[in-house]
């Protein structure tokens, strides 16, 4: 009976792993497709580091990782881009 148990909780722990690192991709993503149209200063970095998190820990959604990753770095781009052409720190549509 003791045998069994370690056994179980390292199951446990290991799919309260995965569904965390499967929940960080999808906020990688949602957070680098939303910061696309605002406050990508804040959010592209997030998702950025979020996505890093999820594929360091094991997620099972690795292209929602990617895409969130890719998303962060773009956002950071359309942010450098937009502020070279108005000449301000902010941007709008």
């Amino acid at each position: 009976m003791h045998l069994t148990a370690p056994a179980a909780s390292g199951r446990t722990e290991t799919r309260s792993r995965t569904r965390d690192a499967d929940g960080m991709a999808v906020a990688s993503f949602i957070l680098g497709l939303l910061g696309l149209l605002v406050l990508n200063l804040f959010l592209g970095p997030i998702a950025i580091v979020l996505a890093v998190a999820a594929l360091w820990r094991g997620t099972a959604r690795r292209g929602r990782a990617y895409l969130g990753l890719g998303l962060g770095v773009a956002d950071l781009v359309v942010l450098v881009t937009a502020m070279e052409m108005t000449g301000s720190v902010s941007w709008s549509l």
